[in-house]
């Protein structure tokens, strides 16, 4: 999809952003499920897979059946959006990765990794085919880092908390979701720059690099995008897990 400033799905700009939001959520909670792709023999990095997340997360959100304000995506990412933006990292392998395709969603793929973002639904009951991946203990070897060194949009996950895999592939599609969503915000609102930002992004197929800084490279940066997590998971209270920047 090639975007122009007058075609834009309405995303609120911000340029702070939290996966618990400053007003209640549902009663029924949604979730975003990423189901990341295991392979026992042959294990993804760690790093593609926190980028292959992230970019499926991204590449949902653009994609025309989200963007089409009567779609069935749209409906269910917009109700999911209007409360908490959770997001829960699943893994899967062989059979159980094939049946996961069969649900509404999109993959991506970064160096060894692939994972797939589900359209948001109810945290229960979930479908069986999702009901039946495990969450916890979701952690894959970090081999190396970021292959991708001219990506368009940069995530960097803290140094100060150790997240696992799961958990810090959550947080890095929190941070590539909200950056997504306010370069969109400023393109629709005719910031140029924005516009051709968001384009060239977007004609990368989404692509994003992932850091991995240091405790002196944290706190020295500034960047326009933050995400605070709740604490609900691994973290205790709110800690600020991942940043995005253009």
């Amino acid at each position: 999809m090639r975007h122009n400033a007058e075609n834009f799905s309405k995303c609120p700009a911000r340029s702070d952003a939290v996966s618990r939001p400053d007003r209640p959520d549902h009663v029924n909670p949604w979730a975003m499920q990423l189901v990341i792709r295991r392979n026992k023999q042959d294990p993804a990095n760690h790093v593609d897979v926190l980028e292959a997340a992230a970019t499926a997360v991204v590449r949902l959100l653009d994609d025309h059946r989200t963007t089409q304000d009567t779609s069935a995506w749209s409906e269910a990412v917009a109700h999911w959006r209007a409360g908490w933006i959770r997001k829960v990292a699943r893994r899967a392998e062989n059979k159980r990765w094939d049946d996961v395709q069969q649900l509404d969603g999109v993959n991506a793929s970064s160096g060894t990794a692939e994972v797939r973002a589900l359209v948001p639904g109810p945290v229960a009951p979930l479908p069986p085919e999702v009901k039946k991946l495990q969450v916890g203990g979701t952690e894959f070897p970090r081999l190396h880092d970021s292959q991708h060194h001219d990506a368009v949009v940069t995530v960097e996950l803290t140094p100060f908390a150790d997240l696992s895999t799961g958990k810090a592939a959550a947080q890095a599609g929190h941070a590539a979701q909200i950056a997504y969503e306010r370069l969109t915000a400023s393109a629709h609102t005719g910031d140029p720059a924005a516009a051709q930002i968001l384009d060239a992004w977007c004609q990368d197929e989404f692509r994003i690099r992932v850091q991995l800084p240091s405790t002196s490279q944290w706190s020295a940066a500034e960047r326009p995008v933050r995400v605070i997590d709740a604490g609900l998971t691994e973290v205790s209270g709110a800690t600020e897990t991942s940043r995005a920047f253009w």
